[in-house]
């Protein structure tokens, strides 16, 4: 039984395709909610310019990479937190697993307006990409 899990581990690390964190963050300029692919160099910019107006653009290798993103909007308080967890090709697609995190209904929070954010580069795929929020 435990050679049997430890399988499918494996299977799963081996089929998640590799990714690293561009940015992440609380304080975007984007306050609407989306998640976004970007493929090429003239998109990322434009969208680095709504995200971060005036700062210099964060090099991507566009001959192996692309950008997947997921901005949660405008929050009311601190304590909202967004993390891409994982991308794996499964079924024909890319699927993008994201966590969304709230504060609990108890918590003390600062009163300030959050844009929580988090931006990776994963693998270049041509074909769909497919956003999949996880608990």
């Amino acid at each position: 039984m435990r050679l049997v899990a430890v399988a499918l581990v494996l299977a799963m690390m081996q089929s998640a395709a590799a990714m690293r964190t561009i940015e992440r963050g609380d304080q975007s300029a984007i306050d609407t909610p989306k998640q976004v692919i970007v493929r090429a160099p003239g998109e990322w910019a434009a969208l680095w310019r709504q995200h971060a107006p005036g700062r210099p653009v964060p090099a991507v290798d566009w001959s192996t990479e692309m950008v997947a993103g997921v901005f949660l909007g405008s929050r009311n308080t601190a304590g909202y937190t967004v993390e891409i967890l994982s991308v794996a090709p499964e079924q024909g697609a890319l699927v993008v697993r994201y966590r969304q995190r709230e504060p609990a209904s108890d918590a003390i929070t600062a009163q300030i307006i959050t844009t929580p954010y988090h931006l990776v580069a994963v693998p270049r795929n041509a074909g769909e990409v497919k956003f999949e929020r996880v608990q």
